[in-house]
């Protein structure tokens, strides 16, 4: 999820930017389904030129926050986005966009679990098996691993082969049963069902097989390599299901 407070320093944000968004969040618990869009959209916003993260911390009537853990995000789109598959296969590949959507798409409806505490209920997700891909790609039997990497330049990921290959683990391109926003990750992102928030990569571009789990940004900041709801990072949360 590129969950997190960036631990880089960046410019504050101005004092009139953040009690304008702490009034709009504020607003966000009892306004409309539309002008909750409108909130969110607010809120990516800001976040994506917030280097210090605070917006982060403000809450709005979705439940999400919204982090990154580098200063800025490029926008990618229909025409410009890629998703790579390489590493340890026999054919690798490059996804379009277009490419992505004219493949079998699943959908599930699942808790979305954040290590720092909060939890979103009933989060719908949709996308490609990430096992269709991998299946695609043919992975050879040195691979152990799959890495993933973002176009935000920084964050990472990485889950065994055996996690990568469960049918809730998804290459997901739309969530709330519209397409993922930018401020969501979007165009395409990784979502890992069972696992804290942090699994779900946003801004997904590379998929790469390995022999073995390389840390992602996280666990190399202390996080468990193995997330699973409720049995990992000294919590006891309830199982997402």
């Amino acid at each position: 999820m590129n969950t997190g407070q960036p631990e880089q320093e960046g410019r504050p944000i101005g004092r009139r930017v953040l009690l304008g968004t702490l009034g709009l969040g504020a607003l966000g618990v009892v306004a409309a389904p539309t002008l909750q869009r409108g909130l969110e959209s607010f809120l990516g916003s800001a976040a994506d030129k917030d280097p210090t993260g605070l917006t982060g911390l403000l809450p709005n009537g979705g439940g999400f926050r919204y982090y990154s853990v580098a200063s800025s995000v490029p926008h990618k789109n229909a025409t410009t986005y890629r998703l790579t598959v390489d590493g340890l296969v026999d054919r690798p590949h490059t996804y379009t966009l277009a490419d992505l959507r004219a493949l079998p798409q699943t959908r599930m409806v699942r808790d979305v679990q954040c290590v720092t505490g909060w939890r979103v209920p009933g989060t719908p997700f949709e996308g490609v098996r990430l096992s269709r891909l991998l299946d695609a790609a043919g992975v050879r039997p040195s691979a152990g691993a799959v890495r993933f990497t973002c176009f935000d330049g920084t964050y990472s990921e990485s889950l065994t082969l055996d996690q990568a290959r469960r049918a809730d683990v998804l290459v997901a391109l739309r969530m709330q049963d519209e397409d993922l926003s930018h401020a969501h990750g979007g165009p395409v992102r990784l979502y890992v069902a069972p696992m804290y928030f942090y699994k779900s990569a946003k801004w997904l571009s590379g998929i790469t097989v390995t022999e073995d789990v390389q840390p992602g940004y996280w666990e190399k900041r202390g996080y468990d390599i193995d997330a699973w709801v409720g049995r990992s990072n000294g919590r006891d949360d309830e199982p997402t299901s």
